[in-house]
């Protein structure tokens, strides 16, 4: 018998209206992460340093898809279907059910671990505009150009000036990757704006097939669309936290923009799309093609990192399918000694970082764990700390290592959970006492 948070989040999804019932009722629900490690003691808390903080546990994010849609305005869906035009607009979630107020969210968000975690659910889906991509035509139309002004609007108001894009797995429809985005920006504080760019995933494990070829599709238009956020918002730092089968649409998507279009140098690139901390989550791309995907964007980004498990057993099945390991669980010898070369002299410089998040060293962590830049509080910990703060990983509190090839990774000392926390404290003090901990400047 379903108990608790889970009897209410079934009978939301299967009960709600038709609009909601076909966005979320055939995924499993979300539920609220546990509280990453820097913020479960209450010593360090980013919604005290929101000064425009909505206490409510509805929490909106914006969002664009290039999913067919289909039904009227205010009736709308989205198939599995890829599509050239991206529809723009703004979701919103709420925490919990009504019996969950700001206070009741705030301790669970602030002090560990509870017996259940509250569930998200998708209360509304807003489409605003439309943008038809591939065309060569960069004007917006005034309900585009009222979506972007809204994005600035949100960025003048946030602390952080950095727009954040969450790119989902396989497997995962709009509620999911909408949820999922959530989940993020309200453990920063809501001091992020964030948004969630839902690829046509068939939310079928049975249909991976069809998610490649859709992530395949959808990199050109990926490619594009971070071009016209750099045009038309005011984020100072364009930042990319992608998931799984999301590093498909991900990484070619930057290799075309690192080529540039008309010989412009990294340099030029960096300053021009403003692109800050890519963030590669159990990427399941192709290994090889992504070290020379890599080789195409990396002096164009502020940083790119890829966090591995060595042992999930996702990417396993997902190697079984296409034959080859995935970037996520990457096998060396599928590497030549040019490209093994590069990609050890790569590791090297302050632009990439590999981190092992290894079962043996990081608690309670499945040893064939995929989901755990979410739901692993070290390493959800460290995430929100890197795009926050810019920070590198000595100063997130990570260990280097060095491979007999020379090669340099990083992992999570024993003593992670209070090394963050002290780190976090000092930075805190040196910012002035008593002051939050703040993005840089």
């Amino acid at each position: 018998m379903l108990s608790g948070w889970r009897a209410v989040a079934r009978f939301r999804l299967l009960g709600g209206a038709g609009l909601l019932t076909v966005l979320a009722a055939c995924q499993p629900t979300v539920f609220l992460m546990p509280t990453p490690t820097a913020l479960s003691t209450g010593e360090i808390n980013p919604f005290a340093t929101n000064p425009v903080l909505d206490k409510d546990t509805r929490i909106p994010v914006f969002f664009a898809t290039n999913r067919v849609p289909y039904g009227t305005a205010d009736s709308r869906a989205y198939t599995l279907f890829a599509g050239d035009t991206v529809q723009l607009g703004l979701a919103t979630l709420r925490i919990g059910d009504e019996s969950l107020d700001w206070a009741g969210l705030h301790a669970i968000s602030s002090g560990g671990e509870v017996e259940e975690r509250p569930p998200l659910v998708l209360d509304k889906i807003d489409e605003w505009a439309a943008i038809d991509l591939g065309t060569g035509d960069t004007a917006l139309s005034p309900e585009a150009g009222r979506f972007f002004e809204a994005v600035n609007r949100a960025l003048a108001e946030s602390r952080d000036k950095d727009l954040m894009v969450y790119v989902h797995g396989a497997n995962c429809n709009v509620y999911r990757a909408t949820a999922q985005a959530a989940q993020y920006r309200h453990f920063t504080g809501r001091n992020s704006v964030v948004l969630a760019f839902a690829w046509p995933s068939a939310a079928s494990l049975l249909r991976y097939g069809t998610d490649v070829r859709n992530a395949a599709r959808t990199a050109p238009l990926f490619a594009e669309f971070i071009q016209l956020l750099a045009a038309h918002t005011r984020a100072k730092n364009i930042n990319i936290l992608a998931y799984s089968a999301g590093a498909q649409v991900t990484s070619p998507a930057l290799a075309l923009l690192g080529k540039g279009a008309a010989g412009e140098s990294p340099e030029q690139l960096r300053e021009q799309l403003r692109l800050g901390e890519v963030y590669f989550a159990a990427p399941d791309a192709n290994f090889k093609q992504f070290v020379y995907d890599l080789y195409q964007y990396v002096d164009s980004v502020n940083n790119v990192t890829m966090a591995v498990n060595l042992d999930d057993d996702v990417l396993a099945i997902a190697q079984f399918h296409h034959g080859v390991s995935r970037a996520g669980r990457p096998d060396l010898r599928e590497l030549d000694e040019e490209e093994s070369r590069w990609l050890i002299e790569a590791t090297q410089r302050p632009t990439f970082d590999i981190i092992n998040v290894d079962p043996e060293t990081v608690p309670n962590l499945g040893a064939g764990s995929h989901s755990f830049w979410y739901d692993q509080p070290w390493v959800s910990s460290d995430v929100l700390i890197q795009f926050l703060l810019h920070a590198n990983p000595a100063e997130r509190g990570l260990v280097a290592n060095t491979t007999e090839e020379g090669g340099q990774f990083w992992t999570f000392p024993p003593d992670y959970d209070t090394r963050i926390i002290e780190l976090l404290k000092a930075a805190r003090l040196q910012a002035g006492e008593g002051a939050p901990v703040q993005p840089p400047d």
